[in-house]
C-alpha cells in the first residue's frame, strides 16, 4: 500500500511537472522540491495506520524541519497526492482529500477548529491560496493564486480572489488547465 501510493504520488507529479512519466521525469521529480515532503507525509500516514505513533511524530517534525512543510498528523489524502513546492504548506491534521489534489507553495488548507475542509478529486491549489472552515471543495476545482475560499465550490470551476468567486467552469471532459492558465487576479473569463 505505501509503495503504491508513493508510486502514484511520484508519476502524478512528473505528469504535472515534466507531462511525461519517462525514467528521466521520474529522477528529476525525486530530485526536485516538494517530493522529499510528500514521501515523508505517506510514511507518516503508513505509521499512523500502523499505530506507530512514535514513528509518525518523528516523520512529522522532519517534514517541518527539512521541507518547511506542515501537515497534520491525521490529514489523509488519497493516491495522486502532489505538492508541487513545500514550502509553507501547512495543512491541519483533520483535512482529508480525494485522488490527485496538487498543491503549490504557501497554501494553508484548513482552520484553527476541527472545521476543516473537504476536499475532492482532481483538485489544483495554487501558490499561496488558503482554503479555511467547514467547506467543500468539488471534484475538478482550481483554485487561483492567493484566493481565499470560505465557502464551499461545486465542482468543475475555477475560483480566485479574496474571497475566492467563481470565474469559470470548465467540463469535466476537458485536459486540465496548467497553472499559468489561472487568473490571478479575479479577472473576469
Amino acid at each position: 500500500m505505501l509503495f503504491s501510493l508513493l508510486k502514484s504520488d511520484i508519476l502524478s507529479k512528473a505528469l504535472h511537472c515534466y507531462e511525461s512519466d519517462s525514467r528521466s521525469a521520474i529522477i528529476k521529480t525525486l530530485l526536485t522540491d516538494g517530493t522529499m515532503a510528500m514521501v515523508y507525509y505517506r510514511l507518516m500516514q503508513w505509521s499512523r495506520r500502523h499505530k506507530l505513533v512514535p514513528l509518525e511524530m518523528i516523520f512529522n517534525k522532519l517534514n517541518v524541519v527539512f521541507c518547511n512543510c506542515i501537515i497534520g498528523r491525521g490529514t489523509e489524502f488519497g493516491p495522486g497526492f502532489v505538492l508541487v513546492h513545500a514550502t509553507g504548506v501547512v495543512i491541519n491534521g483533520m483535512v482529508r482529500g480525494g485522488s490527485n489534489v496538487h498543491i503549490y507553495h504557501q497554501v494553508t488548507v484548513g482552520a484553527a477548529t476541527k472545521d476543516v475542509p473537504v476536499l475532492g478529486n482532481d483538485v489544483l491549489i495554487a501558490a499561496g491560496a488558503k482554503v479555511l472552515g467547514a467547506i467543500r471543495i468539488g471534484d475538478g476545482v482550481h483554485i487561483g493564486p492567493n484566493a481565499v475560499v470560505v465557502h464551499d465550490l461545486p465542482p468543475n470551476v475555477t475560483a480566485v480572489g479574496n474571497p475566492a468567486r467563481i470565474v469559470r467552469t470548465h467540463s469535466q471532459e476537458a485536459p486540465g488547465e496548467s497553472i499559468d492558465e489561472l487568473p490571478s487576479d479575479g479577472a473576469s473569463v
